[in-house]
């Protein structure tokens, strides 16, 4: 089976179905991305803030990220898990959406950052203990974070304004 063909059979499963069709079902889903994903956002702002050193500059990026990464991960899941949802309601319209696409190259970047950002906090664990240091490559991680953040929710947002069938 090939891509189209699996959108298509995505699109036509009696859950998309349902969401598609259903008055209240789209946006109670809908609702619930949103809410999930500005938990992601301003629990991820948390950190890169930090990493900027504009906000909690008395605790160290170890702790912040301790306190703040499992609420950033539960909503992130919950993010997927309804983004999914809607998704599959309009598979072949999505696919096709400049917006939607570019959501999702965000979301690789953003992924790309963090994995890159945590393999040099493994490497350098002592001076991400330090509260009152900041290495740079953290201040360039905050940066492209924030960026990417508002990217995705930017292109998200536009996706509303795009007619998908």
């Amino acid at each position: 089976m090939n891509l189209a063909g699996l959108l298509l059979w995505l699109h036509d499963t009696a859950f998309a179905t349902s969401i598609r069709d259903g008055e209240f079902l789209f946006p109670c889903i809908e609702c619930l991305h949103v809410l999930a994903l500005t938990l992601v956002v301003g629990s991820i702002s948390i950190v890169d803030l930090r990493l900027l050193g504009l906000a909690s500059r008395g605790r160290s990026v170890a702790a912040v990220t301790a306190e703040v990464l499992p609420l950033t991960w539960t909503a992130f899941a919950f993010a997927v898990l309804t983004g999914a949802a809607l998704f599959a309601s309009h598979a072949v319209g999505y696919a096709s959406n400049f917006q939607f696409r570019m959501k999702m190259l965000f979301l690789v970047f953003a992924g790309v950052n963090m994995f890159a950002f945590h393999a040099i906090v493994r490497r350098d664990r002592p001076v991400w203990l330090d509260a009152h240091i900041t290495p740079w490559p953290g201040r360039l991680a905050g940066v492209l974070s924030l960026l990417l953040w508002i990217g995705i929710v930017a292109f998200g947002r536009w996706i509303g304004f795009e007619h998908v069938r």
